[in-house]
């Protein structure tokens, strides 16, 4: 366990007659800041003095696509497709709880966050099909069964130290809410959730690639996605996320979007040549209204971890955090895949192995 125990009680509220519970007894909160375009988990900097190859790492967010973490399909016509191997079933709880034991081997390994998203991602990979898997209902309430999974990894991810970066929206499912009052509904109450259960180890990420054309919503599209970003920054209870929404492989986010964010989220889908991530990240420092904020790729698809040039080394020598995008290719075994439903949340096959060897040799400074 990494996490210490205690937090200082109000004495006003004793006073005033509420349940006190010991400082011993209640866990501490895992708290992620940002200060300029360095990320601090509890005050401190992530891999506080670590420098790789002649490149300080300190305050980046190494970090991997998990976004089926709480993957459910609620069509029924479709959810057999999703049946584990051994069972021959589909079982959303046992998907929950195999991520949840996974988690410490990534921490193990100096991964410090992942993202998660609320309406998953395309558990082939790529592609839509009409599954149904959100944890908001088409009037943007949030669905129980959902929030228990969630709490469940949150939990855990605050227990160990451990960022996640949630996601709301996916383009293969906001087309479950029914309108823009719902959306807005959702984001309301998904932030309003967080608030609730105190969690403070979140960062916001309001829509996966916002300029995918088949976003339903128009306030999900670049033009006005800002709008929700601001929606959740003027959110404040004692505390606000920090917030921002990511764009599709290759893309540079528009000045309306830069301008309102906390960190910029990009992703290198696409992008085979590495020079041209380090490039994205320089670019992006140009966009007007981008102050110093740390810049992530949070979904990257392109390996090669044993050459001495790939797209992860790019970002690290850009100053820019990396995120490992892991699906399971037609033919591979299940192993394979961390989107690929179902999933093995182990470390469990080569290509799993080889980036989280390579975060294990950055992050320790080997």
């Amino acid at each position: 366990m990494n996490r210490h125990s205690g937090v200082q009680v109000s004495l006003a509220l004793c006073i005033a007659g509420f349940s006190c519970t010991p400082p011993s007894q209640v866990p501490e909160r895992t708290v992620v800041s940002i200060e300029e375009d360095i990320f601090l988990i509890d005050g401190k900097p992530t891999y506080e003095g670590v420098s790789w190859n002649g490149f300080t790492i300190e305050g980046l967010l190494f970090n991997a696509r998990m976004v089926q973490g709480i993957f459910d399909d609620l069509n029924p016509e479709f959810v057999d497709r999703w049946r584990y191997p051994d069972t021959g079933e589909w079982d959303a709880d046992r998907n929950t709880d195999e991520f949840v034991a996974a988690m410490p081997s990534w921490y193990e390994s100096g991964l410090r966050g992942f993202t998660l998203n609320l309406q998953g991602g395309s558990p082939l990979g790529y592609g839509n099909r009409p599954w149904i898997n959100s944890a908001f209902d088409e009037h943007g309430d949030m669905r129980t069964e959902y929030l228990d999974r969630l709490s469940r990894i949150l939990d855990k991810a605050d227990e160990l130290g451990m960022v996640v970066i949630l996601g709301l929206f996916y383009f293969g499912q906001d087309q479950n809410l029914a309108d823009e009052t719902a959306v807005v509904r959702a984001v309301d109450n998904a932030i309003g959730w967080l608030f609730e259960n105190g969690y403070r180890n979140v960062l916001i990420e309001v829509n996966n690639e916002a300029d995918v054309n088949a976003y339903d919503h128009a306030i999900l599209r670049p033009d006005r996605v800002h709008e929700l970003i601001l929606r959740v920054r003027e959110n404040e209870n004692g505390y606000r996320f920090l917030v921002g929404t990511s764009f599709g492989g290759g893309a540079i986010p528009p000045p309306n979007v830069v301008g309102a964010s906390d960190f910029i989220l990009i992703h290198g889908n696409g992008v085979d040549d590495p020079a041209r991530i380090a490039e994205m990240v320089e670019e992006t420092r140009e966009v007007e209204g981008y102050s110093p904020m740390p810049i992530v790729f949070n979904e990257d698809d392109h390996y090669e971890f044993d050459h001495s040039s790939n797209n992860m080394l790019a970002a690290t020598s850009a100053y820019a955090s990396w995120g490992f995008f892991d699906y399971r290719r037609e033919g591979e075994p299940f192993e394979d895949g961390f989107q690929s439903v179902p999933v093995d949340w182990r470390i469990s096959s080569e290509r799993k192995r080889a980036f989280f060897n390579l975060v294990r040799r950055i992050t320790s400074g080997d």
